[in-house]
């Protein structure tokens, strides 16, 4: 198992895989000063030493750009999920104003190419495996049947629900006896958006810790 990393090196650590990911090379030492305020090529050169030592990369001191990232590779059969903060009231109801990451996903997760993500934000279909946190995605591409989990829409709001239909009603059905069921009337400003066909969630918050800036470093 690899040592853990301090702060700054877990920070110097992700911009690395980030920063090949998008430009298929390596920082340069002055580079990674700049993104992380360090003023010193030592402080870098020692932060970088310390992951090799560590077994997260390996140095080549001879060349500017002389890292390799261990165990990385650009992974083939993946795709690219947006994230959505929030939807719009009419149609297009995804703007890309809207869109606040991205989620990499292996591509036999992903059943239509225009598959995208939303969090949830309450604990309505707890019952259901889906809790509040948790990235669904959603495929817009299925057709929505009596039982499945829909994301709807209603005005501006985006809920995760059951879908029923009880004679001519539209029902909305909570997995959370604390929830009320939503009968969607004749005139409502209401959509289905799409069939649920995952759920993700993550123990720790990652965007906390990308959010995290780092300390400036003092020496000349």
């Amino acid at each position: 198992m690899a040592e853990p990393l301090s702060p700054i090196e877990r920070r110097v650590y992700h911009y690395l895989l980030d920063f090949l990911a998008e430009n298929t090379y390596q920082p340069s030492i002055r580079e990674i000063g700049k993104r992380f305020r360090i003023k010193s090529t030592k402080t870098v050169s020692d932060i970088l030493q310390a992951l090799a030592e560590k077994g997260y990369i390996e140095r080549d001191p001879s060349r500017s750009r002389g890292v390799r990232l261990l165990g990385f590779a650009a992974a083939p059969l993946t795709q690219p999920v947006p994230v959505y903060s929030k939807i719009a009231a009419t149609e297009p109801v995804l703007l890309p104003e809207h869109r606040q990451s991205f989620l990499t996903m292996d591509r036999r997760f992903v059943p239509s190419d225009d598959v995208y993500a939303l969090r949830i934000k309450d604990d309505s279909m707890a019952g259901r495996g889906i809790f509040d946190g948790d990235f669904v995605l959603v495929n817009p591409s299925a057709r929505a049947r009596d039982g499945e989990i829909v994301a709807a829409r209603l005005g501006e709001d985006a809920t995760v629900k059951t879908l029923t239909h009880r004679g001519a009603a539209i029902v909305l059905e909570p997995a959370n006896a604390t929830d009320r069921e939503i009968v969607v009337g004749p005139h409502d400003n209401f959509a289905v958006l799409g069939v649920i066909c995952g759920v993700f969630r993550s123990y720790f918050d990652a965007e906390t810790e990308q959010r995290e800036p780092a300390e400036p470093d003092a020496a000349a």
